[in-house]
């Protein structure tokens, strides 16, 4: 790995996507994210919060309550397992010191958008309770159904926002992916500028193909940035995007720079 050190600017909190560089050990995705001045990991579970904490970073968006991106709180079959797994998880992660918890709609399977919504409303509410009683955020994130995810739900931003009124608490926001985004709906800007109350997080990636953020693809991700930046948000901006360099390290340095307004 190259030992190079950064320094980062402190306008963007950055993080990175654990499954995206499972070529690297966790330890060594650690050793990497304090040179460049990450702050956290995203996607990481209790079983591996002691290596993160190791290392003085943070988990970013913690998982291991969902059942899949397929099986979600759309489908009213799940909520009592889902509803099992949040309760037990929320004094956890509160616990461990983080704050972000994330969850998925689920595919559609038949469900048109009001249905699908509702019984998504329906079953979150039971938690929220909890999560407000302990301040851990539950997150669901925005996927593109496009390409990668086909028949899932909360696919438009729209959607997710009119969900997160309805549910109507401080502790359910959402993952805005922008990669995912920009595959399903563009405009990430403007709807970045008109949404950015509910968002509580973000992942990137570069268009097309989710591999790395440079000149190969369609976003201005220095521009993202700075909106981001612009509405005030003090969460986290996690890389999420498949390296094709075969220098992994040089990788993550190149997106963090580009992404570090």
């Amino acid at each position: 790995m190259n030992k190079l050190s950064q320094t980062l600017k402190g306008n963007i909190n950055h993080s990175v996507c654990r499954w995206c560089f499972n070529s690297l050990s966790l330890d060594e995705l650690c050793i990497l994210a304090k040179e460049i001045g990450i702050k956290g990991i995203d996607l990481v579970g209790p079983k591996d919060w002691s290596i993160l904490q190791k290392y003085g970073l943070e988990s970013t968006m913690c998982n291991g309550a969902e059942i899949s991106l397929e099986e979600g709180w759309n489908n009213k079959s799940f909520h009592p397992t889902l509803i099992k797994n949040y309760l037990d998880m929320i004094p956890l992660v509160a616990k461990t010191g983080y704050s972000n918890l994330i969850c998925f709609s689920g595919n559609r399977k038949g469900l048109d958008d009001e249905m699908g919504l509702n019984n998504c409303a329906e079953g979150l509410s039971q938690i929220m309770h909890l999560a407000e009683k302990y301040n851990v955020c539950i997150i669901m994130e925005l996927l593109n159904s496009k390409i990668d995810h086909p028949d899932y739900q909360c696919d438009r931003t729209k959607w997710a926002v009119r969900l997160a009124k309805k549910i109507d608490s401080p502790n359910f926001k959402l993952l805005y992916d922008i990669y995912h985004m920009q595959v399903d709906e563009g405009d990430v800007i403007r709807t970045i500028q008109e949404s950015h109350e509910f968002i509580a997080h973000y992942h990137t990636a570069g268009v097309p193909g989710r591999h790395e953020i440079d000149d190969s693809q369609e976003l201005n991700y220095p521009a993202i940035m700075r909106a981001i930046h612009a509405t005030g948000f003090k969460g986290f901006v996690a890389q999420e995007f498949i390296p094709l360099q075969t220098d992994k390290a040089a990788s993550l340095r190149a997106a963090i720079s580009i992404c570090d307004i």
